[in-house]
């Protein structure tokens, strides 16, 4: 490479990004779109459960059963409603008003005095298969507590195993601290993808394409031109959802700056791999961007893994996840801030999206073509 090719390549370098510096769209893009919707996915999206509201319907009225009530009505999780009859209950589960029903037998005493099971039922709203499962869970949880600390004599009873549960990585279990890192994956396709794939279908529509056809700049100086500053770009943003989500949302980051910084420019390799190559195949931004969206963002969004669990999907699904590199990013990203370094994750990742990212712009080169009638 001679100073002359060096000369050139960077005048389009500075043309594009003074082009970047005039267009207002750009600040926003950068800095303003990643922080709003790092807000918006990491306040508006939560796993935790909040409050639960549990209609109780105590048939029974006796000692017994009014301990147990209380047991969940001072319980952290729980806000209770007391019922008289079950058609009230089904009108507040109807009604949204609560989203389960604790149901507590007339015989309940009564079995408890003789030894016997007593009987309990405890309906959920199965709209909401997440909050069901939660009130479930720690339903079970308060008659176990309850349960293990009374007998019909009232002596405390200890239960013959006792469970202790941990969270590793995520000791308080924050769903936003496996949240944020699938945001930022999110955030970085839509900058990377969506940005990017109107880079040269915007030069068409203009009809500046034609006089940069007529300059002596290769394909080339052409493709780094366009790539370089939306590169820095990229990674600008990228090091702003990072300080976020450290100082803002308080998520550890137990890996290393150097392996944070690896991971994300070979990500946004392929994120503006794929952009410019949609840029290349449609003249026009409308079409170009509808491109972007379907084949970037719907799919880091839905398949990555960001709230939907990959394992959990179809066997078709979870292939094509397979060829997305979205779902590598997003896996290592949560390892980094969560675990930490771990090369052996991060190796598979690299590997992938460095030939994934070199087909892209192996790609694009091969479509960027200085003809008119193509």
């Amino acid at each position: 490479m001679n100073a002359l090719w060096r000369r050139q390549l960077a005048a389009l370098i500075i043309k594009e990004a003074r082009q970047i510096v005039r267009d207002p769209s750009s600040y926003l893009v950068a800095g303003v779109l990643p922080l709003l919707f790092l807000f918006l996915f990491g306040y508006g999206i939560t796993l935790d459960p909040g409050t639960l509201h549990l209609a109780v319907l105590n048939e029974s009225d006796g000692p017994r059963s009014q301990e147990l009530t209380a047991a969940f009505a001072h319980s952290p999780w729980f806000a209770v409603r007391p019922v008289s009859r079950m058609a009230e209950a089904e009108r507040l589960m109807r009604d949204s008003q609560v989203q389960g029903v604790l149901v507590i037998r007339q015989d309940f005493d009564a079995c408890l005095q003789r030894g016997a099971q007593a009987p309990l039922l405890l309906a959920v709203d199965g709209t909401e298969p997440n909050i069901a499962t939660f009130i479930q869970s720690y339903g079970q949880g308060v008659i176990s507590r309850w349960q293990s600390l009374q007998t019909p004599g009232a002596a405390a009873a200890q239960p013959a195993v006792g469970l202790e549960q941990r969270f590793w990585f995520n000791p308080t279990a924050r769903s936003e601290q496996f949240l944020v890192p699938g945001a930022i994956t999110v955030i970085m396709t839509l900058i990377g993808t969506l940005l990017t794939s109107l880079v040269f279908a915007r030069e068409w529509e203009r009809g500046t394409m034609e006089a940069m056809f007529a300059t002596p700049v290769s394909r080339l100086q052409l493709l780094l031109g366009k790539l370089i500053p939306y590169f820095l770009m990229g990674m600008f943003s990228m090091s702003l959802c990072a300080l976020a989500a450290v100082f803002l949302f308080e998520v550890p980051f137990r890996g290393s700056v150097g392996a944070l910084l690896l991971l994300s420019a070979v990500f946004m390799c392929c994120a503006l791999g794929q952009g410019l190559l949609i840029s290349t195949a449609f003249r026009t931004q409308l079409v170009a961007a509808e491109a972007g969206l379907f084949s970037g963002f719907l799919p880091a969004l839905l398949l990555s893994g960001f709230v939907f669990d990959i394992n959990s999907m179809p066997p078709a699904l979870q292939l094509l996840t397979r060829l997305l590199p979205a779902s590598y990013f997003n896996t290592c990203l949560r390892t980094l801030f969560l675990a930490g370094d771990i090369w052996p994750v991060y190796g598979r990742a690299l590997l992938f999206m460095s030939l994934l990212a070199a087909v892209l712009l192996g790609l694009t080169y091969r479509n960027l073509r200085k003809r008119l009638d193509i």
